[in-house]
């Protein structure tokens, strides 16, 4: 019933999470660019990697696809 399945090389090749990101938790330099909004979006690679910040969630979700990648939200 709790077998691992092997998903194999492609599954997560291209998959991107994009996650919510309060300004708060950014550094200084990043928030001193951004006025007006309470949070970014970021993409993230398979390994954490943080790939991009963007103002709006629908605006990473593209970013991923024009990037071929397959977007996957992340709360």
């Amino acid at each position: 019933m709790n077998e691992k399945f092997d998903f194999g090389p492609d599954s997560s090749g291209n998959t991107v999470y994009i996650r919510r990101v309060e300004l708060a938790s950014l550094p200084d330099e990043v928030r001193e660019q951004v006025e007006g909004v309470e949070a970014l979006y970021a993409v993230h690679g398979v390994d954490g990697e943080r790939l991009a910040l963007v103002k709006d969630r629908s605006m990473a979700f593209m970013l991923a696809r024009q990037n071929e990648l397959e977007p996957v939200s992340v709360h």
